[in-house]
């Protein structure tokens, strides 16, 4: 009985030290990739301001062909919408939220039981090339997820590095 007692007891104060110990986390997390692509601003651009865009060089798309996309609202720029259902990725939906042709376009990521992120591509001209900068950010909603929070960078940042391959093998005509 005291052998119980004493286990419960740990167990309580393990609880309380993994909740108090959200308390001290910044519930804000960023993640932030780049890459120079061999290409004109334009032709990036053109990549990455419609679903039809992402589909060719995300990530998620090529883990999961049977994905299940339905688009809604404008087809390019802002305003451009479209959710998914995967049994592998997930469901979700994106929505451009603003758009400035050739230079960047911003979003909003809403994934299955996860707070919303917003986030945003920009194009920039870097010498004879074109950097594209790959960024998203949130703030995690329970103190459950602030502890998730701290490994964001770890768990999307491969997601965005993969994605931007590819999507640099596309502008530079080698996909």
């Amino acid at each position: 009985m005291k052998l119980v007692k004493i286990a419960l007891g740990l167990v309580v104060l393990l609880v309380a030290a993994v909740l108090g110990g959200a308390l001290l986390i910044d519930p804000a997390y960023a993640v932030s990739r780049s890459v120079q692509v061999q290409a004109s601003p334009e032709r990036v651009y053109a990549l990455i301001d419609s679903s039809a865009g992402w589909a060719r060089w995300g990530v998620w798309y090529r883990r999961d062909p049977q994905m299940k996309v339905t688009e809604t609202g404008a087809t390019r720029g802002a305003g451009a919408a479209w959710s998914w259902t995967s049994e592998s990725q997930g469901n979700g939906a994106m929505t451009l939220t603003a758009a400035e042709p050739p230079q960047r376009v911003a979003y909003e990521l809403r994934i299955e039981g996860f707070a919303p992120s917003q986030g945003d591509l920009t194009v920039e001209p870097d010498g004879a090339a074109t950097r594209v900068t790959w960024r998203m950010h949130g703030t995690m909603d329970n103190l459950v997820g602030r502890w998730f929070g701290l490994f964001m960078d770890r768990l999307v940042g491969p997601d965005f590095d993969a994605g931007l391959v590819n999507l640099k093998a596309l502008a530079e005509g080698r996909a």
